[in-house]
């Protein structure tokens, strides 16, 4: 899930998105979707019209429609490139390439429907095009249809490698038509990759699964997982196989075996809570169509990890339309649309996810996020006051809420939020993470509650010693005011050895270095982090400061004069004109502190 990205003024905390490990895409089946029209870029030849002729009135309706579906495709906008494919097959329903983009569009917009019908006229014409038969295979099983959608992937049925969509689908609809060992040997014909493998292994395991071969089941999931311990689908279909044959404990002890962050995943929460509950535990996939999903679902995250978010979107797409419940799947869905800066699309699908649903109040947080992208500040901070009302154990909502403040930069009421977020956690018994005290010592820094922000830091690095973030912000502080010099330097030095390309972070030391008063050692440091974020003012500034100490006064009035026109913060807008008017006063008083260590390369080097 996204998370709010919020800068402090010194300081960037970065969004952090946890993701399982993924299968790569099939090469064959990704040239046959960029083939087919996925990146739809105004560089692409403009569809001509068919040698029907239009009035001059339609001409320009075409034109228009296909420019304005061009955008939307651009602006990543399903729904729009949807409604402008279906004006321009009212105006030109012959013609082949407005044909192929429409079947896209609607696809990638879930509509199935439309998508199904234009794929069939498609194949009429193409009989190979591997992009139709999926989207008709997927049809086929809706319907139960298993001799058809075998028919239409049949070459995954000859067993042809690279085409690892059509061979996995094949074999699924076989197991829809009872041959649980034909399915089995199909998917066998996987090989050559060590993640065809570990495909193989999952779907083998879930078919046989499926079938009632619990002795090559449990065989396959174990070789699945001893391959890849880090796929969460994988450890929990191992995990529910042992449940459900008697061995509860076993199944627990894999889910303890996870680190606490992943534990923490919804998904992860209900499987563990059911066991432990001693909760029936129903099969990973629990009939064919949901098997040939999860194929379709393993896919699409192959491909976000290869960094085609477009193939990503088509195949959980098809997903849902085997699975219309599953809700990786929405979530997945919609977490695409919020990197396409799409938050109203995203929350159309978190509204369809059901209230029982393991994902349910995680889409329910973020759309409520979502909102405040959207411009309806309060209907997001209203959202979240009822999440945090129905789930008063339930920290998270809490620091979302701590989070949106502070992004507003309404620090007072942020570090309230955050103290509730610690209520939240006292009352359910769950640790607190290090983040939480960093955020709130933030809040309670930035409204001039030292002492309790100094506290918080602490307890942040009795939790993560040496979190650079956490180094960074408690080492500035101190050498702002003064305080515990040679400790906040060498936290301040370790923090840049550790991330030696934030540009926050090196300011942080380089700024420290300009207060002691050594301001040849604080350009060095500045003019680093200016490269690294060249966008930021306050840097920018800090390094104009330097430059007039040093004597080099012009330069220090051109950065300045960049800080000024990088929109800094009202109050930091003031002292920055003052400067740009009249200059830098005498030297201020110097801090008594350590001096440069040369053993200790300031650059992080």
């Amino acid at each position: 899930m996204s998370v709010l990205k919020v800068n402090s003024k010194r300081h960037c905390v970065p969004a952090h998105r946890g993701n399982e490990r993924l299968f790569p895409l099939s090469r064959s089946l990704l040239a046959g979707l960029l083939c087919a029209g996925l990146l739809w870029s105004p560089a692409a030849s403009a569809a001509k019209p068919s040698a029907a002729r239009q009035s001059n009135e339609d001409k320009g309706s075409l034109a228009g429609a296909y420019l304005a579906g061009v955008l939307a495709v651009n602006l990543h906008d399903t729904a729009a490139a949807a409604l402008y494919s279906q004006r321009l097959l009212q105006l030109d329903p012959r013609n082949s390439e407005i044909i192929e983009r429409a079947f896209i569009a609607y696809l990638a917009d879930g509509d199935m429907v439309q998508a199904t019908r234009l794929a069939e006229s498609m194949l009429a014409r193409d009989p190979s095009n591997s992009l139709t038969q999926l989207v008709l295979g997927v049809r086929a099983f809706s319907n139960k249809s298993y001799d058809k959608a075998r028919s239409l992937l049949k070459r995954g049925g000859r067993g042809r490698q690279a085409d690892v969509t059509a061979t996995l689908l094949y074999a699924w609809a076989q197991a829809g038509s009872g041959q649980y060992r034909q399915a089995i040997e199909t998917v066998d014909r996987l090989s050559g990759e060590e993640t065809f493998a570990i495909i193989r292994d999952l779907h083998a395991g879930l078919i046989a699964d499926l079938g009632g071969l619990n002795e090559e089941a449990e065989k396959r999931y174990r070789a699945a997982y001893a391959a890849d311990h880090a796929t969460l689908r994988i450890l929990d279909a191992l995990a529910r196989f042992l449940a459900r044959t008697g061995r509860v404990d076993e199944a627990v002890a894999l889910f303890d075996g996870l680190d606490r962050q992943s534990r923490r995943n919804p998904f992860i929460m209900r499987a563990l809570e059911g066991l432990k509950q001693g909760a029936a535990t129903p099969r990973s996939v629990t009939n064919v169509k949901t098997g040939a999903a999860e194929s379709m679902f393993g896919l699409a995250m192959a491909g976000g990890r290869e960094g085609d978010e477009t193939a990503s979107l088509i195949y959980l797409r098809l997903a849902l339309a085997l699975d219309p419940e599953h809700d990786l799947a929405v979530v997945s869905l919609a977490d695409i649309y919020e990197r396409r800066k799409l938050p109203e699309a995203a929350n159309k699908l978190y509204d369809t996810l059901p209230e029982q649903a393991a994902f349910s109040f995680t889409g329910r947080l973020q759309a409520a996020l979502n909102h405040e992208q959207m411009g309806e500040p309060d209907t997001a901070v209203a959202e979240l006051e009822k999440l945090i009302a129905s789930h008063p154990d339930h920290a998270e909502a809490a620091t979302s809420l701590g989070n949106l403040y502070r992004s507003r930069k309404d620090f007072q009421n942020a570090a309230k939020a955050y103290d509730r977020a610690f209520e939240a956690a006292a009352r359910s018994g769950e640790p607190v993470s290090w983040t939480l005290y960093y955020f709130r010592g933030i809040a309670y820094e930035r409204t001039k509650q030292w002492p309790k922000a100094e506290a918080d830091f602490k307890e942040a690095l009795k939790l993560q010693p040496e979190q650079a973030l956490v180094l960074n912000y408690l080492g500035y502080s101190w050498v702002d005011q003064g305080l515990n010099l040679d400790e906040a330097f060498g936290m301040l030095r370790k923090a840049v050895q550790q991330r030696p390309r934030d540009g926050y972070i090196v300011d942080s030391l380089g700024w420290a270095y300009y207060r002691l008063g050594q301001y040849e050692e604080a350009v060095k440091l500045l003019e680093r982090a200016v490269e690294l974020r060249a966008s930021d003012p306050v840097i920018n500034d800090h390094l104009g400061d330097a430059y007039w100490r040093i004597g080099r006064k012009i330069e220090a009035g051109f950065q300045w004069n960049h800080a000024r026109d990088l929109k800094p913060d009202p109050e930091d807008l003031e002292v920055i004109l003052k400067k740009i008017q009249n200059g830098l006063s005498d030297a201020p008083a110097k801090i008594e502190g350590p001096k440069p260590d040369a053993s200790k390369p300031a650059n992080g080097g």
